[in-house]
């Protein structure tokens, strides 16, 4: 890299400002001050362009050390220059090279720091002399104040980057456990609107199948009638009730929702053929009572939505139901309904999102589910681990 190159700053530099530049430049001042006062009597006395060229190489150190930051190398490198001629640069050229030692390179420092000692050595060979120390005294100083100086700027950057990192580090924490957090809550909301997908779809689809069946019979006799509206009514509540429960699972961690297991199975079945459907179920589990709880909610689910589909797109078509089998094979269950050439009346609308999630349920527990089409029957089948 050239010495006019520009280097960025490091990321934990910190910006600028007016109040610390200007402490910066105080201290500049006392230094130059300190370093100077005893060679001015002396060269005004002896050699005046020497005075003259003192204090105004001085001057333009003073003004170069306001562009450390853009180009810290070069600045450095000019300032230490003019120590050769100038102990009014002292100030800036200690402050340029503190700032460049900040970004602790090694390759750099070295010789910046030859080149200090070699610039006071020639400068306490040109000024007329005003002490009688013995040269190696001189020189000893000069190294000793240029590793301290170095010293003192490498410690700067060094503690800058460690509170920069740790500052970041809580920064990234804070960041994760929002992320975290934000994950969380889309879980919930999902588990949610499953949970209501699952249980309110089933019942709001009798709702709409019996409402359906009063709008499209005509040849309905009073008394059905009225057992039909009375079925529209209880199974209307059940809604509610169970629109109040999902919706009481938003406030508390945990839904007061006890949840279904294999055993419910028969009465999901009895609910769909009292609504009219045609339901055929074909048992074949080894041991139905030890099928694990997380399966059997998974089953039960995957059933409900099953015949909950039927019931929108396919009304009047049969249902076959088939479960089968055993704590070494696992757990195996399909549920097809036919396909109808006509429809009485059009299908109700679906979300789409109750094979996604039904899929997803089984993969979470293990298994696997496949949707498909064969011989004019809608199937849907999946496989549960029994170990669980």
């Amino acid at each position: 890299m050239s010495p006019d190159e520009r280097v960025p700053e490091s990321p934990w530099q910190p910006p600028r400002t007016w109040h610390g530049e200007l402490w910066r430049l105080v201290l500049c001042v006392a230094f130059s001050t300190l370093a100077w006062w005893q060679m001015a009597p002396a060269q005004w006395r002896h050699d005046r362009l020497l005075f003259a060229l003192d204090l105004g190489l001085g001057l333009v150190a003073f003004a170069l050390v306001l562009l450390r930051r853009r180009r810290p190398w070069a600045v450095a490198l000019t300032l230490n220059l003019l120590g050769v001629l100038s102990s009014v640069a002292a100030g800036p050229a200690v402050l340029a090279t503190v700032s460049f030692a900040t970004r602790r390179q090694l390759g750099r420092l070295v010789p910046l720091g030859i080149l200090g000692v070699a610039a006071g050595w020639i400068y306490s060979l040109i000024e007329p002399q005003v002490s009688t120390d013995p040269k190696w005294l001189d020189i000893g100083f000069n190294i000793v104040a240029n590793v301290a100086i170095m010293s003192i700027g490498m410690y700067i950057g060094s503690r800058r980057e460690l509170l920069w990192s740790l500052r970041a580090r809580a920064e990234d924490a804070e960041r994760q456990q929002e992320l975290r957090l934000d994950q969380a809550r889309a879980r919930e909301r999902e588990r949610i609107a499953r949970e209501m997908h699952d249980v309110l779809g089933h019942r709001i689809s009798l709702i709409t199948m019996h409402a359906g069946a009063l709008t499209y019979r005509d040849d309905l006799a009073p008394e059905q009638v009225r057992e039909t509206a009375e079925l529209i009514a209880t199974t209307s509540h059940e809604a509610l009730v169970d629109l109040r429960e999902v919706l009481g699972a938003l406030r508390d961690s945990e839904s007061v929702r006890p949840q279904p297991t294999l055993a419910a199975l028969p009465e999901l079945i009895e609910d769909a053929l009292a609504s009219g459907m045609r339901v055929e179920v074909e048992n074949d589990l080894a041991e139905p009572a030890a099928v694990p709880a997380r399966l059997g909610r998974a089953v039960y689910r995957m059933v409900q939505e099953a015949l909950t589909n039927a019931r929108k797109h396919e009304p009047d078509t049969p249902v076959r139901i088939r479960l089968s089998g055993n704590a070494a094979e696992g757990l195996t269950v399909a549920v097809r309904n036919g396909r109808s050439t006509f429809r009485t009346r059009p299908a109700l609308p679906g979300s789409g999102l109750g094979l996604v999630g039904m899929r997803e349920r089984f993969e979470l527990t293990g298994g696997h589910l496949n949707v498909y089409d064969a011989d004019r029957w809608f199937i849907v089948e999946g496989w549960l681990p029994w170990q669980q």
